[in-house]
């Protein structure tokens, strides 16, 4: 049954929404959290697996001494509180692709608490609070076969990959955010933009969403303003950040026309179908889960050395946010030319291409414009293009220097993505250089003038516009090969 839906605007101007996120982050780790299995992505299936991770009597978990310090700095750099002692916890669910059936995880003892992240939406800051980082450890993988859906519900059978089982994993709890009104869906996705751009910055995590090692649990709930708290729902393992976005958009107006209709919204999890941006019902929450949380009795407990916190927070690099505030004054770019590098995901990108040589203004005209087309035709991220940042820079100076034009340097781009080398091999292969033997233009724009006399007409009448059709027979004639401006030059130079 299709859910009823009020249009967006009309739910916000009768409802106040609240949103709140739960971020699950795989670390980026060589071992296993409580084990020596190594955490390479796409390896054959149960291949990365031991005594410990599959939870066979007898084995028993150490701490893996990388993913603390990982989680510290998580958590220093959200402004968190580190605990001077915590411990971790057994929380004891079945689950079909958790080995132990119990997951070791932190319960009331988090290892970082009480810190913030602040986002700019719109115009305006929101510091989105964070009641806890804790540290726990990744399932395996469930691959449901046959049915439509990829689902169990339908499947003939199901598979299980215990690979992933035992990554360290990073869970990062915000409070509830109020007061975003509208922009609440895209306050939710900024956050995760954000939040995934400061991870990868301290050198945590790939957070690649579309591999798993970022997602997100998605909560929504909506009440009259003024009113108390409306009831939430969670959209369970959102992996896109546009579909963040979608799942708050879509919650908001599917639980106004609950409310309208003088109904109750059900506390429970949702599932987001990524084809259409709608969600539904996965399992009640009605009632609170009984995980009977108890301490880990094989782990001791963490009490990280506070000169060894202050050695983790003075390596802290520069804030992503502080990066693009310092960039955005050298660069003498205004805020939103940095939000589209930002949004298209080519802020580094740039950056290296300028470290390469190019000047800001190049690195962002062929980053933003040719090759993000090339990207979105694809279906891919800039970043997984084949071109480096240093051919691009390569790229920018061959244009600057006048061997190349914009036109011969897209042929050159073209070129460097189908694997034919490096740009300067490509211009010397192909033939690719602007022609600029002076003879050969004259030459060239001779023959346009004699093979277009009305136009040539024209243009001695004191029409200069139509210079425009003999560049352009001149550059058909070169194969794009000539600079339009010197031939503009020239054809004027003969006829004005």
């Amino acid at each position: 049954m299709t859910d009823t839906l009020i249009p967006f605007a009309e739910a916000i101007e009768r409802y106040e929404p609240v949103i709140g996120l739960e971020t699950h982050v795989e670390l980026g780790t060589r071992t296993k959290m409580f084990c020596g299995c190594v955490t390479t992505f796409g390896a054959e299936p149960n291949s990365q697996t031991c005594p410990v991770c599959l939870g066979l009597p007898g084995s028993l978990p150490v701490v893996n001494r990388t993913a603390i310090e990982y989680t510290i700095r998580i958590g220093l750099a959200l402004n968190c509180t580190i605990a001077e002692w915590c411990r971790f916890a057994r929380k004891n669910y079945f689950y079909p692709d958790m080995p132990k059936n119990f997951q070791i995880s932190q319960y009331d003892e988090p290892l970082c608490t009480d810190g913030y992240l602040d986002v700019e939406v719109n115009g305006k800051t929101v510091r989105v609070g964070i009641e806890r980082v804790h540290l726990e450890e990744d399932t395996g993988k469930s691959l449901h076969v046959g049915g439509a859906t990829g689902r169990i519900h339908g499947a003939e059978y199901s598979l299980v990959d215990y690979n992933r089982a035992g990554i360290p994993l990073v869970e990062i709890v915000t409070r509830p955010v109020t007061g975003t009104g509208e922009d609440a869906p895209v306050a939710a996705r900024l956050y995760v933009t954000e939040l995934r751009d400061l991870l990868r910055s301290l050198g945590v995590s790939d957070v690649r969403m579309e591999e798993g090692s970022l997602r997100c649990d998605v909560n929504t709930s909506l009440a009259p303003p003024g009113a108390p708290w409306g009831t939430r729902t969670e959209t369970k393992n959102v992996n896109s950040l546009r579909s963040v976005e979608r799942a708050v958009e879509f919650e908001i107006e599917r639980q106004a026309a609950v409310l309208d209709a003088g109904g109750r919204v059900i506390q429970e999890t949702r599932h987001l179908h990524e084809d259409t941006g709608t969600t539904t019902s996965g399992r009640s929450k009605e009632e609170a889960q009984d995980y009977r949380y108890f301490p880990e009795p094989d782990l001791v407990p963490v009490a990280p050395p506070r000169d060894w916190v202050e050695q983790i927070r003075a390596s802290l690099p520069e804030a992503p946010a502080k990066v693009r505030a310092r960039l955005r004054a050298e660069w003498n770019v205004s805020a939103l030319e940095m939000d589209a590098i930002v949004n298209a995901g080519a802020l580094d990108l740039v950056l290296q291409t300028v470290a390469a040589g190019a000047s800001p203004a190049d690195a962002r005209k062929w980053w933003l414009g040719e090759l993000s087309r090339r990207a979105h035709d694809l279906g891919t991220e800039l970043t997984a293009l084949p071109i480096t940042p240093a051919q691009v820079a390569r790229i920018a100076e061959l244009v600057a220097a006048g061997t190349l034009n914009d036109r011969l340097a897209r042929d050159v781009i073209d070129a460097v993505l189908a694997g034919e080398g490096d740009p300067d091999a490509i211009v010397e292969a192909r033939g690719l250089a602007v022609v600029s033997d002076e003879g050969a233009l004259t030459a060239a724009v001779d023959e346009a003038i004699a093979a277009n006399p009305e136009v040539a007409a024209k243009i001695r009448d004191g029409k200069i516009a139509a210079a425009g059709v003999l560049v352009g027979a001149v550059m058909k004639a070169t194969r794009g090969k000539a600079d339009a401006a010197r031939v503009r030059e020239l054809i004027l130079e003969r006829l004005t």
